[in-house]
């Protein structure tokens, strides 16, 4: 089966998925067709695509016959609504991350795309890193027992001024639904719920516009108490040059140290270190979601894993709104009362402004930094 590949959304992610596919890295899958709302982006496409048909409109790219599976890289809250749009086509649809800005309608939205036989997944490329997926490993065999505790400090997602100024939905309730736990931190939030479990309440402090001339939060802290009686904390932030990407997770037997590049398990007196790999991890999500669609592997990321750290930050805005502990998970008829608060006291933001650069490769800071 040839995977026709479209993608929505051709900005610095979208156009570093669009080569990587173009350029015949992602195994039996093709370019087939780009939409993007910008003249001069689909000008600057044209130049470089010249074979791929390109779009303005994504449901005239969706209804074109050219694609049976897309790539959504497009601002975040027009991602659950552009994943619908697909999988009712009976597409096979990836969506960046976060899977929406809001938890509500998204269970549903899953559901529909395994009645419809279709695959809806997340990039969420991260857990394709060796280390991560070591200490997966290590906690299903039951090597520390059962987790006391975590705490996960990520705060090396590092962004300037003038990031936040690169394209007009940046930095905005309206325009991207939140900062650094619904754009940077999503990836660790999902490394968190993955390895730790989903709590069942957080408290957070949630400082909005610390570092940067923005309305959304630059510097975050949640702490969660889960079923089984463990605690965490979450430490994040696009504010701190020299930062860290350090998590420690203690259980009854033994302990996982995750830090500067590599994996230190301890068991009593033994200790095991385990060191990280180069990887792409983006290349990585890709292949699997060709390999899925082709029935030959498994997905890594679902996109109902996408809930999880989704539903971790809706609780995280809610309670340091409220000043208050919230249960997870959360009642999301108050959440979305809470938002639209804020999106209604921000600024106006129009999606149509401001183009930002497109790179057509790969960064660095896409994947995990330590």
């Amino acid at each position: 089966m040839e995977l026709r590949i479209g993608i929505i959304g051709i900005g610095n992610i979208g156009s570093a998925h669009a080569g990587a596919i173009y350029n015949g890295q992602v195994k039996g899958a093709v370019l087939s067709a780009l939409c993007d709302i910008s003249e001069k982006r689909v000008r600057e496409l044209e130049k470089t695509y010249k074979d791929v048909p390109i779009y303005k409109d994504y449901i005239k790219m969706l209804d074109s016959g050219l694609v049976n599976a897309v790539i959504i890289a497009t601002p975040h809250y027009l991602h659950p609504e552009m994943a619908e749009a697909a999988i009712e086509r009976g597409i096979n649809t990836l969506t960046e991350k976060p899977v929406g800005v809001y938890t509500k309608g998204i269970l549903p939205l899953c559901k529909k795309a395994e009645e419809k036989g279709v695959l809806f997944a997340i990039m969420l490329n991260q857990r394709t890193n060796k280390l991560f997926s070591v200490a997966k490993e290590i906690i299903e065999d039951g090597k520390i027992g059962k987790i006391l505790s975590s705490h996960y400090e990520v705060t090396n997602w590092y962004r300037t001024e003038e990031y936040y100024q690169s394209a007009n939905w940046r930095g905005s309730w309206r325009g991207e639904g939140g900062g650094v736990l619904i754009n940077q931190a999503p990836h660790n939030l999902d490394l968190w719920c993955w390895l730790c479990g989903v709590p069942k309440r957080v408290k957070s402090v949630c400082r909005e516009g610390a570092y940067h001339n923005i309305e959304v939060e630059d510097d975050a802290i949640i702490y969660a108490e889960y079923e089984n009686g463990a605690k965490g904390t979450f430490i994040t932030s696009t504010g701190i040059e020299n930062g860290k990407n350090r998590l420690e997770i203690i259980g009854e037997k033994g302990k996982i140290l995750l830090e500067g590049g590599r994996l230190t398990l301890s068991e009593g007196e033994a200790i095991t270190t385990y060191l990280d790999e180069e990887y792409n991890g983006h290349l990585n999500i890709l292949n699997n979601f060709a390999s899925a669609i082709r029935k030959e592997a498994e997905l890594i990321s679902p996109a109902v894993c996408g809930l999880d750290s989704l539903r971790v930050s809706n609780g995280a805005y809610l309670s340091s709104w409220k000043g208050d502990w919230v249960d997870l998970p959360l009642n999301e008829d108050e959440f979305l009362s809470y938002l639209q608060r804020k999106i209604e006291n921000g600024k106006q933001i129009c999606l149509e402004g401001k183009d930002s650069d497109t790179c057509g490769t790969y960064l660095s800071r896409w994947g995990t930094s330590w």
